[in-house]
């Protein structure tokens, strides 16, 4: 009976995931708080805990990287990411996933690769490279890299589960698997991924756009598109202190000893600590660079941040919910099945980003799972990091539409079906190039 009424209450879980995929966005939150609403009262488990903690460290965040959003500092990012791109050509397969990576790392958000879309296009074909190759590994590298940022939204409800005890696993202590193992997986995919496709001059689709005076050859030479911001000191003294508030993080999360204490005398926890961090740097650019603060609510990155901490607020609490009454019988059931094959950790966080396009939302639906079938948190960190590529699998995200768009000669595709596009080998090869040596790190660091 008790078996039985376990699986009716994860089909419950499951059906509000499916339901608030279908919806996207907020309708995933909504979603969540229908499928707790439906366990409290109708199946009568005890209430979870919302995740209070992950929802202050988002909206801490959002509010310090909005604001400098309004100030100019991710144009600013852009602008100088444009020309490290542009200063490598020949090597744009490798150079601009790396580098947007990076900048993605430092900024918390995947939405700073839109203004780079068009330069990694632009100067891929005017040097012969085949365009869909940067552009697509460069989209999916952006996944990964918020399994690797001090201040994304998935790393938030990832610091919430770990930090606690029994596992007391912080914030530098994934950055210490998740960031090398992603560092690995991107070279390692771009080898790979500079080779898909064929070469310009034997693309006969491209060829005939050619021939037909649709688009100039490489060899034409003219200008290389340019990032459409505008540069100001402001947003340059935005992006400065934002990037210092982040090593900030990085550096008191290595040294506890330099922490202030908390009220029993220890150094002060993590979760705290980027809150505070991310309030004062929204308080210094507001201050030194005088944002329009009314713009603030309408920025993109104000917008998708609190999509996705809605999305992360009614799941999370609906999986805490469930998990909370059965933590015995998936530590005994699941934990054997995990721990003789932890790829099925990596695999359920893989699916839950292909269906709701959301490594938060991802986080606080497995993660615990993982913790509570006994995976050790730093194995898990690095399976953690090269699922995020499944956002990417399929071509419904908006990086991937608009890589399609900005690629003129075609060559990046959205295909007709679920795995002809340019996106799904990438999405595949960074997955399993970022998983071993996160899975190797994190068993040599467990």
């Amino acid at each position: 009976m008790e078996t039985v009424r376990f699986i009716i209450e994860l089909l419950v879980v499951l059906a509000a995931i499916v339901m608030g995929t279908r919806s996207s966005g907020v309708g995933l939150g909504l979603w969540g708080g229908a499928g707790v609403a439906v366990l409290v009262f109708i199946m009568g488990l005890p209430v979870g805990s919302p995740p209070v903690d992950a929802l202050l460290i988002v909206m801490a965040v959002i509010v310090a990287s909005a604001t400098m959003q309004v100030a100019g500092g991710i144009d600013w990012m852009v602008s100088i990411a444009a020309k490290l791109i542009a200063a490598n050509p020949k090597r744009i397969t490798f150079v601009a996933p790396l580098v947007s990576f990076l900048f993605a790392v430092g900024a918390g958000t995947s939405n700073i690769l839109y203004p780079l879309l068009p330069v990694i296009s632009d100067l891929s074909y005017r040097n012969g490279v085949r365009p869909s190759r940067p552009l697509s590994l460069s989209v999916v590298a952006t996944g990964v890299a918020l399994a690797c940022s001090p201040v994304s939204a998935a790393m938030a409800a990832m610091v919430t589960l770990t930090a606690v005890g029994p596992y007391n696993f912080e914030l530098i202590d994934i950055i210490k698997v998740t960031f090398p193992a992603a560092l690995i997986g991107i070279v390692a995919a771009a080898f790979v991924v500079n080779k898909l496709g064929k070469e310009i001059e034997n693309d006969p689709e491209i060829q005939a756009k050619i021939a037909a005076g649709v688009i100039a050859a490489p060899s034409a030479g003219g200008q290389t598109a340019e990032v459409q911001v505008t540069v100001t000191k402001e947003g340059r003294n935005a992006a400065i202190i934002f990037f210092i508030g982040v090593a900030a993080i990085v550096v008191f999360g290595l040294w506890k000893g330099i922490r202030p204490l908390d009220a029993d005398g220890n150094p002060m926890a993590m979760t705290p600590m980027i809150e505070v961090i991310m309030l004062l740097v929204g308080t210094l650019i507001l201050v030194i660079c005088k944002p329009k603060m009314s713009e603030v609510p309408s920025t993109t990155v104000f917008k998708a941040g609190m999509v996705s901490a809605i999305a992360l607020f009614g799941l999370a609490w609906l999986t805490d919910t469930f998990l909370s009454a059965h933590t015995e019988m998936i530590a005994s059931g699941v934990g054997a099945l995990v721990q003789q094959a932890p790829w099925i950790f990596a695999l359920g966080v893989f699916l839950v980003c292909v269906l709701t396009t959301s490594q938060s939302t991802a986080t606080r639906t497995v993660v615990p799972i993982g913790l509570a079938a006994g995976m050790a948190p730093a194995l898990l960190s690095g399976m953690w990091a090269g699922a995020f590529a499944g956002i990417y699998l399929l071509p419904t995200n908006g990086s991937q539409i608009a890589a399609a768009n900005f690629d003129t000669s075609g060559s990046t595709k959205l295909g007709t079906k679920l795995y002809d596009h340019s996106f799904f080998i990438p999405t595949l090869v960074l997955a399993v190039a970022t998983l071993i040596p996160g899975a190797i790190l994190g068993a040599i660091l467990s």
